[in-house]
């Protein structure tokens, strides 16, 4: 009769590494939210290491896994530089499960929007600045500003 320990064992060999990937996982796991930005968490989390090092990267849309996978080496930079160099050989990106998000995440998302700096607010303007209605420059140009506010609270990139 087998033990039970022998038959997890035998699993956990069969499926990735129980090693350094489980060492360093559970890191990556508390660090990403602060490495890639609340924006890129909301819709891709970190699934597994594998066995050569490899971080799997779970995502929203394929459209979110081609995104990210062009940004593989920032999101690396940025893990490492996080993990003080014990990061993950490189990053794959691909749709799957996604964590379940929770109240807080739910009630964050209900909160107002950051108020634009004045910089954002200028470059809006500037970036309306060619509309010739100016009823339609002016809404052109607080929503670009309230966009850019927006964006720079979502994005650490």
């Amino acid at each position: 009769m087998d033990r039970l320990g022998d038959a997890v064992s035998r699993e956990l060999t069969r499926v990735g590494d129980a090693g350094a990937g489980s060492t360093v996982m559970p890191r990556v796991v508390e660090l990403w939210p602060d490495a890639v930005g609340q924006s890129i968490a909301r819709n891709a989390w970190p699934a597994r290491i594998a066995r050569d090092g490899t971080l799997h990267v779970a995502t929203e849309s394929s459209a979110w896994a081609f995104e990210l996978q062009q940004l593989e080496a920032n999101i690396l930079g940025r893990l490492r530089e996080a993990l003080s160099g014990d990061a993950p050989a490189s990053i794959r990106f691909a749709v799957g499960r996604l964590p379940e998000r929770g109240r807080e995440d739910i009630e964050a998302e209900r909160r107002p929007a950051p108020e634009p700096t004045p910089e954002q607010r200028e470059l809006a303007a500037a970036l309306a600045s060619r509309i010739d209605d100016e009823e339609l420059r002016k809404v052109v140009a607080k929503a670009a500003a309230r966009s850019l506010a927006k964006a720079a609270a979502d994005r650490t990139f």
